[in-house]
Parts: structure tokens; C-alpha cells; sequence
């Protein structure tokens, strides 16, 4: 049984790690947190990634917990109203279709219930450095003592320490879009009903709306930075507090609730672009690979369709590792490239709406 280690207990790394097992490999993830990741914002799934969340059993409870946004208003920096909408919200686009959009952890939650029993994981635990050759790959841990696998996947995101390990420092594959997004959690003290807000005073702006049944909210603050230290978070705070400064309407009560949250989130908007997404008996899958930035809205669909794909590819060579990962990025490459042109088309106002529609279907789950 071939034996892989997953790096990232995220969607991609959760989905990958689902899908093997069921091929009859032998999967174990890692993940550096204790757990599985609380907090973050609404994510959508689209296209054929709906496919894959049926194949994989979470779409009947996905759907039932969708935010389900009634609309949205959008005001400027003065506090006036300047547009308004029942038929879509800037998170989710239309509100009309089959796509679906739910909070980031409630689908890493239903994807880990569905994969715990028949995968090892290992929380609070990280990989710090990888060995390999023709037989396999060593992986030394943090913590756990050193162990040997057939293959390493860095399902790690934006900031993954398996592309760092195995393909170079961060700064050769990470473009940054200019922008920062900041995203946590507060009370619902709008007393918003399924109704999102959201503010664009230039180059900053930011978007309210309720979750649990409206009883918290999810803020997220979007500004224009040059790249900024993400080891940092006391700096992440300032420069959030300082792009907002002067800002009135709820911006101050805003700011507040970031500087009293437990799980404050901030990040530039940026995608990740290489040559390959392997090296060997290494392989990258999604943000690791081909992040599209929150800008594109399609992160989660990547990841979920790129999880699928490499597990199926794998499963069809049989052992024939580089040829797998060969037809996996033969496949994955012109779907990516149409998802991450998505965050680029219209900067500061979104894709089109043919756009979006043209690139969330462009795969076939089955070669």
C-alpha cells in the first residue's frame, strides 16, 4: 500500500487525503494547528466542484449550511447608499443559481467527519525538512520522529512549507496583487438579517454580513499594501487599523471587534504561479500550487478539483508516480489559468459574470 504524507488539513489537503483512501493508498495529514482551523470567511463552491463535493458526500449538508444572503446594500465612505440588490452579493455572485457558499470551516468540518475514521492525522505537528530518493521521501517533524513515505503532497496554502522545502523560497512564486484582506469574527451588533453590507471608500473597503442563524458576523476588511511580514500579526493589526483610520460610519466599532478577536485572519491577495507543481516524489495541490487569491473566488473549487484529480491520477498509474503528476497538471493547467484570470479581469469591481460561468465548468472530472 502506498503510503503518503499530506501536508494541510484544509479543504484540498482533507479532500486529497478522502479521495486516496478510497483508491487504497494509505494517507496520514499533518497540520500545524491543534486542530482543525476555526474562523475565516464565506467561500463559494461552483461549477464542477459541486460534482466533487456530491462524489465525495458533503453536498446535502453543504447546501443546508449555505449562508443564504437575502441581498446586499453597498454604501460609500460618506454613509450613502449607493447601491442595493436581491438578486446578488459580491461574496457569492448570483443568488439564483446552483453554487453554493458557506463558511470555510463548517466545509473543512463536514469534509474531516466524513475522512477522520479512515485517515491518520496528525494536529500540531509540522514538517521541517524533506529528504528523497529513488525509494521514497524522509519527512522530519517538529515533533514527531522522522518517518518514510512513497510520496509527499504540500496541500499547505498560500505559504506552504513543502513548496519552500522542495522547490525554493517563497518570494520566486507568490505575486502579490497589491491588496491585503483581513477577515474575523464579532457579534451581531447590526442586527443584520440575512442582509450583507458593505462599504468602498477608494482604496479600502470592507464587507459585513451575518452567520449562525444571525447571531455573529464575519467582517472583512479589504485595503491597497505593499507586501507586509505575515509572520507578524501585531503588524497585520496596525496596518489595518492605519488604513481605516478617519473612517466613519461602524468603521471605528469595526476596528474594535479586530483589535478584541480571537481569530483575526490577514493576508495579501495574491497568486501563487510555478514551472511545475512537482519534483519528484512531491507534489503540490491546491493554494500551494495555483492559489487564485479570495479575488477570484474560486480558492476552494481549485482546491476541491485539483484534490480529486491527483487522487484519481495516481490511482490510474498504478505506481507510475511522475506520470500521474504529469497528467494531473496536463488536465489542471488550463482550468487553473482560467480561474486565476478571474482576480485580474476587472480589478476592484470582479470578474464578469460569462467569465466566472466559462471558467468554474472548464474540466471534465473524468479525463
Amino acid at each position: 500500500m502506498t503510503n503518503v504524507l499530506v501536508s494541510g488539513a484544509g479543504v484540498a489537503g482533507i479532500t486529497l487525503a478522502s479521495w486516496l483512501r478510497r483508491h487504497g493508498f494509505a494517507p496520514t495529514v499533518v497540520e500545524r494547528a491543534p486542530g482543525l482551523r476555526a474562523g475565516g470567511q464565506a467561500i463559494d463552491i461552483r461549477g464542477v466542484a459541486l460534482e466533487v463535493a456530491g462524489r465525495t458526500g458533503v453536498l446535502d449538508e453543504a447546501r443546508r449550511l449555505r449562508t443564504g444572503h437575502r441581498g446586499m446594500s453597498v454604501y460609500d465612505g460618506e454613509g450613502n447608499e449607493i447601491m442595493r440588490s436581491e438578486e446578488m452579493t459580491y461574496s457569492s455572485g448570483r443568488l439564483d443559481n446552483d453554487d453554493i457558499e458557506l463558511l470555510r470551516e463548517d466545509l473543512t468540518r463536514l469534509l474531516y467527519e466524513r475522512t477522520r475514521g479512515e485517515v491518520t492525522f496528525l494536529f500540531g505537528d509540522s514538517i521541517t525538512a524533506l529528504e528523497q530518493d529513488e525509494q521514497g521521501v524522509l519527512a522530519r517533524f517538529e515533533h514527531a520522529e522522522p518517518r518514510r513515505y512513497d510520496l509527499v503532497v504540500g496541500a499547505d496554502g498560500l505559504h506552504s512549507t513543502v513548496r519552500r522545502l522542495a522547490f525554493g523560497p517563497e518570494r520566486e512564486f507568490v505575486h502579490h496583487l497589491g491588496t491585503y484582506l483581513a477577515v474575523f469574527g464579532m457579534d451581531n451588533f447590526l442586527g443584520l438579517e440575512d442582509w450583507q453590507v458593505w462599504m468602498q471608500d477608494g482604496e479600502r473597503g470592507y464587507g459585513v454580513f451575518p452567520v449562525r442563524g444571525n447571531t455573529e458576523l464575519r467582517i472583512t476588511l479589504g485595503f491597497q499594501s505593499e507586501p507586509l511580514d505575515h509572520h507578524d500579526p501585531a503588524r497585520l493589526r496596525a496596518a489595518v487599523a492605519e488604513a481605516f483610520a478617519g473612517a466613519g460610519g461602524e468603521t471605528p466599532r469595526l476596528l474594535k471587534g479586530m483589535e478584541e478577536a480571537s481569530d483575526f485572519y490577514c493576508d495579501s491577495m495574491a497568486q501563487i504561479h510555478l514551472d511545475q507543481w512537482s519534483s519528484g516524489r512531491i507534489a503540490l495541490v491546491g493554494d500551494a500550487a495555483y492559489c487564485p487569491s479570495p479575488l477570484s473566488g474560486q480558492g476552494t473549487s481549485l482546491a476541491l478539483v485539483g484534490a480529486y484529480v491527483l487522487a484519481a491520477e495516481l490511482a490510474a498509474a498504478e505506481g507510475a508516480h511522475e506520470a500521474a503528476f504529469a497528467r494531473y497538471e496536463r488536465r489542471m493547467r488550463p482550468f487553473v489559468a482560467l480561474n486565476q484570470a478571474l482576480a485580474t479581469e476587472n480589478p476592484g469591481r470582479g470578474a464578469s459574470e460569462e467569465s466566472v460561468d466559462r471558467a468554474k465548468d472548464a474540466i471534465s472530472l473524468d479525463g
